[in-house]
């Protein structure tokens, strides 16, 4: 047992030493025969263990990120297969197969809408190669199912180094391929920088593939639970999906919603997509930047939230009022028509604007309305939009 621990820390020790190796400078060809001196193989987990390792003593996600493909290079041709079956993978609907899936997707717009057209830039093809390009934009939905189902549920595992690294680079991505797309609209005459533009694009997205499927899903089938991965099948249909008719996952035995420790306290709200405490939903509602008021199905005024900046004054004593006695005989007629018309299905929102004084007031009125389509109550939304007409140019800097 305890050879194995050192030969596992001897290991991890050695990986992190490469890697380090990496960032002073040395060249990957050195770096990769020290590697396949000392390894006959080694296993995604180890990779991740060592990068986090780097991370927790200081090293910048952001380096380990820049040389994110340099790893790859080292590690591709050894990475063994490993922690789980590959049935997982294989089960039409489940988030694995989904992601394999999609990648193929990937594959099959380089191969067939990128490759064939970007080494000879004529007009045919360069019109051929912007569509291809603005096909390949898509890989954004991809990622965002990676980065927002799956990279939570690491986390929450403890496995933070492998999700920020891996992020950064789809972002990496997500730019050169804008890149690419500016560089074909604005110069498609520099052929030699598209060209070696698009080199690169393809390397990178193929490395990233490889990732997926060979560090990232093993983590992922190591840790996760039925119940985890079942929850992330509910959620997929929130992104839109890369593959066409993406069956529903019904796994043998049902999965049951996990019951957070904080939903036990006293006071807690269960919402279908989080808990929190009351204090925590009041004092959040309230630092909401504009107003918002909720009136039921039956005209009944039953909340109203108490932001710092009100537009227009609001008691408690308006609570349990019927929402026509809250406005003036002139305008309660345009409220009630309002309400008229989303009770009936006619309308789903209405919005007015009007100047008072140093302000410009935005109201928004919004039918609630259950997924089954039952009319629940209006939510009126109103904020001075002045201060956002008058935003130029960007900010991307943050505030002294």
């Amino acid at each position: 047992m305890s050879e194995s621990i050192n030969n596992r820390e001897y290991r991890k020790n050695v990986i992190k030493e490469v890697i380090k190796q990496l960032h002073e400078g040395k060249t990957v060809e050195e770096v990769k025969q020290q590697f396949e001196e000392a390894f006959s193989g080694v296993s995604a987990s180890e990779i991740s263990e060592a990068e986090g390792a780097l991370i927790a003593e200081g090293l910048p996600v952001t380096e380990v990120q820049r040389l994110c493909d340099v790893h790859a290079a080292v590690f591709k041709g050894s990475i063994e297969e490993i922690h789980q079956p590959t049935d997982q993978k294989q089960i039409p609907g489940h988030p694995a197969n989904t992601l394999i899936r999609e990648n193929r997707v990937i594959e099959k717009i380089l191969e067939k809408e990128i490759k064939p057209y970007y080494h000879d830039l004529k007009d045919k093809n360069l019109k051929e190669l912007i569509k291809g390009i603005e096909s390949l934009s898509k890989i954004d939905l991809h990622y965002q199912r990676k980065e927002n189902l799956f990279f939570p549920f690491l986390e929450k595992y403890g496995i933070t180094a492998p999700p920020k690294v891996m992020w950064g680079v789809d972002d990496e991505i997500r730019e050169q391929i804008k890149e690419v797309k500016s560089l074909l609209v604005e110069t498609p005459d520099d052929t030699n920088v598209i060209k070696d533009k698009i080199n690169t694009l393809i390397d990178k997205i193929n490395e990233m593939i490889f990732k997926e499927e060979n560090i990232l899903l093993p983590m992922l089938l190591e840790k996760l639970t039925q119940d985890e991965w079942k929850s992330i099948a509910k959620d997929g249909d929130e992104i839109e999906y890369l593959v066409d008719k993406v069956p529903i996952w019904n796994p043998a035995k049902e999965a049951k919603e996990e019951i957070k420790e904080e939903a036990k306290e006293p006071g807690a709200i269960t919402l279908p997509s989080g808990v929190l405490k009351v204090e925590e939903l009041t004092c959040m509602l309230n630092t909401l930047p504009f107003d918002i008021t909720f009136v039921d199905k039956n005209d009944v005024v039953k909340y109203f939230s108490q932001s710092s900046e009100r537009i227009f004054p609001r008691t408690k004593a308006i609570i349990g009022r019927n929402v026509s006695n809250c406005h003036p005989p002139a305008s309660v007629h345009i409220v009630e028509k309002i309400v008229e018309d989303f009770k009936s299905g006619k309308k789903n929102h209405e919005d007015f604007w009007i100047n008072a004084g140093e302000k410009y007031i935005y109201i928004r009125y919004f039918a609630v309305r259950s997924p089954e389509g039952e009319y629940l109550g209006v939510l009126e939304v109103t904020q001075d939009i002045k201060p956002i007409q008058e935003i130029t140019g960007e900010k991307r800097l943050l505030s002294e």
